[in-house]
C-alpha cells in the first residue's frame, strides 16, 4: 500500500494505560498502548486470557474510561466527552457484537434490532430492522423471542442490531465463543461480510489463530502491553 491509498485513522491510542482498584488493590490492566486504525481495516487482537484484550475493547468504546493517554475514536476524543455524550458516540459510531449476545429476552428478534434505532430518533426504525433481518437470513424469525432460537441465530440477531445503525467501528468480543465450529465459521462469514458491506472498520478479539489471520492486521497483546503488530503470513504472500 502506498501512502497515496492509506486511509485516514478510526483509532488512534497513544500511551494508553488502564488500571483498575485503588491503593494495594491496584492492577494495571493496559500499560503505555500505542495503536492506530485505519478506516476499513479488519484487525485482530490476540493473547492470553487476563492480557487485557477485553478491557482494549472497553475503552475504545468509551465504556471503560482510561487512566492515562489519549484515544481519539472517529475523530472524537473519548477523554473529552460527557457520559451523556459517551453515550450518543456508541450510538452513532460503535457497534458491538458479545460473546454472550446480550439479547432482550421479552423481546423478538424484530424489536431487539428496532428499538435500539428508536431510541436513537432514527426514522423507519422497524422497517430498518426488518432489512437488516433479511440481510442476516432471519427474516422469517423476527417474530420469535431469544428463547425460541439458537445460538447462531441469536448471534446473527445481534450482529444485525450492531450493524443497523451503519456504525463506522465494529468491535465484535469472541463473537464465536458460545457457537459450535460450523455455526461459528457462517456467523464469522457473514461478519466479515456484512462489515465489508458497510465500509465499517472491525476490531476482533479471538483466541482463533486460523480467523485471527482473515485479518488485516493482528495485534498480540501479553500483559497489557502490545508485544507485536503484524500483517499475517497468508496476506504477504497474496
Amino acid at each position: 500500500m502506498t501512502n497515496s491509498d492509506r486511509k485516514d485513522p478510526i483509532i488512534s491510542l497513544t500511551n494508553l494505560d488502564l488500571t483498575l482498584g485503588a491503593n494495594a488493590s491496584k492492577v494495571n490492566i493496559l500499560n503505555g498502548i500505542d495503536l492506530t486504525v485505519s478506516e476499513g481495516e479488519t484487525v485482530s487482537i490476540v493473547g492470553p486470557s487476563g492480557s487485557g484484550k477485553t478491557s482494549l475493547i472497553l475503552v475504545i468504546a468509551g465504556l471503560e474510561h482510561a487512566s492515562g493517554g489519549t484515544i481519539e475514536v472517529a475523530g472524537q476524543f473519548l477523554g473529552n466527552l460527557s457520559e451523556d455524550d459517551l453515550a450518543i458516540f456508541r450510538r452513532e459510531l460503535v457497534g458491538i457484537v458479545f460473546q454472550s449476545f446480550h439479547l432482550v429476552p421479552t423481546m423478538t428478534a424484530l424489536e431487539n434490532i428496532a428499538v435500539p434505532l428508536e431510541f436513537a430518533g432514527l426514522g423507519n426504525a422497524f422497517e430498518r430492522a426488518q432489512q437488516e433481518l433479511a440481510a442476516v437470513g432471519l427474516e422469517k424469525r423476527a417474530a420469535h423471542y431469544p428463547g425460541e432460537l439458537s445460538g447462531g441465530e441469536q448471534q446473527r440477531i445481534a450482529l444485525a442490531r450492531a450493524l443497523a445503525p451503519r456504525p463506522k467501528l465494529l468491535l465484535a468480543d469472541e463473537p464465536t465463543g458460545n457457537l459450535d465450529g460450523e455455526t461459528g465459521r457462517q456467523i464469522i462469514d457473514l461478519m466479515f461480510e456484512r462489515a465489508a458491506e458497510r465500509d465499517a472498520t472491525l476490531l476482533l478479539i479471538t483466541h482463533d489463530e486460523a480467523l485471527a489471520a482473515r485479518c488485516s492486521r493482528i495485534v498480540q497483546l501479553r500483559d497489557g502491553v502490545i508485544t507485536s503488530d503484524s500483517t499475517p503470513a497468508r496476506r504477504v504472500t497474496e
